[in-house]
């Protein structure tokens, strides 16, 4: 029989890993990335970017980071050398096509609409239906059309399309004298380039997560005082100064199982329910004390930057934020390189931009939104179907069982689009259980049993995580989820040895290297 062939899209961690996982199954994959190198968003970013969370909790669980590595958060080229390493080590290379665009997917099956079962029959490949990839080669100008037998999805969400405030008529970016973009124009320039680009300017950075922090911390050391750096965002979320608490590894809070027990899980049962309950306060009491570590380490008061809620909110948001270095960033803001300003809304004029609220002009070179993606919509038009847009569109959350499957969407799979605190690990175990699905280990429910657990999965987010609920982020509950998917795929979920190893020691990946 021949060898199925299985197209993926992007060749981003997650890409990677859905090809290694297919290969070791036994099936054809063909990776295409329209850029002209693998690894997603570590191959193009900026200069001073690391790793935001211990690299023992962003590894591959079969090919751990080498000794040479020694710091516990490696920087973007260490991180992009470990990515090249891993693939040339299980021989992916030669199954990714770079430069390689898909414009757009089409389905030639029957159609969804009377399913009982996913796929009509269960089955990840049904008698009838295939795939048509549409792909556009960069270096040659030419298209061509595959024909393959499952598609996995593996774009990611934070990258490609960005995500732009929208401005009254005369009020936005046209009437700047100066420079807008979006921070991902900014990380895909050259480090020296990006360097002269900003120095002796006034830059005004708009919002204050990862990639607004990177960037306003790259252009106070580049231009001091002299031309300040502002930082305009809206709202304030939690700022840790380290991984450690008192001495405690902040990774046995975040991804310990008797965190997870603490806190009320899709589809748990009623012990669950009631050890959750009873729990709540513990976790009440861990969360206000990383708090108050937090205030005490850090002056966030002083620059009124203490967040109107809870730390537990931005962990199942993906918001809480690891600054590195922070005495660097907060001597930047006293001596006047970096100033911030808390804003809900401005509008530009012809000098920068003008906060209406404080009746503040600041005046700017260059606006840099760090802004964010819109993932869901670069997800959406992979597809050439009106109607597939609007299954993957219509709703304010992705409707995926297990962050995988869209039970109205025909062999198809998304991989790495739900995220977790550490994105890597998330994405190990999500490509473990699609390719164990693939090979007819996993078997599904019925399409109603799988939008029941859907529905089930978007009020958890909708509670925990408010109005962030869209984003998808698994913060809190990665081990809940990665233990529906081992007794998915048949697997023990209980991975370390002894009781208190269970329920105390941080969950990561090297525990799910062995089934």
């Amino acid at each position: 029989m021949d060898k199925k062939q299985i197209a993926i899209v992007g060749a981003g961690i997650a890409g990677l890993l859905a090809c290694k996982y297919c290969l070791s199954k036994g099936f054809n994959p063909i990776v295409f990335e329209f850029e002209s190198d693998i690894g997603g968003v570590w191959a193009k970013t900026i200069k001073t970017t690391r790793l935001q969370i211990p690299k023992t909790m962003y590894q591959f669980s079969d090919y751990p980071w080498p000794a040479s590595v020694t710091d516990d958060f490696p920087t973007q080229q260490e991180m992009i050398d470990y990515i090249r390493s891993y693939a040339t080590h299980f021989n992916l290379i030669p199954h990714i096509k770079l430069q390689s665009r898909v414009k757009g997917i089409d389905y030639d099956g029957p159609s969804s609409n009377t399913w009982s079962l996913w796929n009509g029959t269960g089955e990840a490949f049904p008698p009838e239906g295939k795939w048509n990839v549409t792909v556009e080669n960069a270096q040659t100008a030419t298209t061509q059309v595959y024909t393959v037998d499952f598609v996995l999805l593996c774009v990611g969400r934070f990258k490609d399309v960005p995500s732009m405030p929208q401005f009254p008529a005369g009020k936005g970016p046209e009437v700047f004298r100066g420079r807008a973009m979006h921070s991902m124009e900014y990380a895909a320039m050259d480090h020296d380039k990006a360097e002269e680009f900003v120095k002796g300017k006034k830059v005004v950075v708009v919002g204050f997560g990862k990639s607004g922090l990177d960037i306003a911390r790259e252009c106070s050391s580049i231009n001091g005082p002299e031309h300040p750096c502002s930082i305009v965002y809206r709202h304030d979320h939690w700022k840790l100064s380290g991984w450690f608490i008192w001495g405690i590894p902040l990774v046995d809070i975040m991804f310990s199982r008797s965190t997870m027990l603490s806190v009320h899980k899709p589809g748990e049962g009623f012990l669950l329910r009631l050890l959750a309950t009873l729990l709540s306060p513990v976790r009440w009491g861990i969360m206000t004390l990383v708090e108050s570590y937090a205030k005490m380490t850090l002056p966030l008061s002083k620059f009124n930057m203490v967040p109107q809620h809870s730390l537990a909110k931005d962990i199942s948001s993906g918001l809480v934020l690891n600054m590195p270095d922070p005495d660097n960033f907060f001597d930047a803001v006293d001596k006047g390189s970096i100033k911030l300003k808390k804003s809900p809304s401005f509008e530009f004029y012809e000098k920068g931009i003008f906060i209406s609220d404080d009746n503040i002009h600041i005046e700017a070179d260059i606006v840099i939104f760090a802004t964010g993606f819109n993932g869901v919509d670069k997800l959406a038009h992979m597809f050439e179907s009106r109607t597939f847009r609007h299954y993957i569109a219509d709703s304010p959350r992705v409707p995926l069982y297990r962050e995988s499957i869209h039970t109205r969407i025909p062999q198809l799979a998304v991989i790495g689009f739900s995220d977790g605190l550490s994105s890597l690990y998330t994405s190990e175990m999500n490509s473990r259980w699609v390719t164990a699905l693939l090979e007819g280990a996993v078997k599904l429910p019925s399409v109603k049993d799988m939008q029941k657990d859907i529905s089930r999965w978007d009020e958890y987010m909708k509670r925990s995580s408010g109005e962030y609920h869209t984003r998808s982020v698994l913060g809190g509950i990665e081990i809940w989820y990665n233990d529906l998917l081992c007794k998915d795929m048949g697997m023990n979920p209980i991975r370390k040895k002894g009781l208190m190893a269970n329920l105390f020691e941080a969950y990561g990946p090297m525990d799910y290297a062995q089934v």
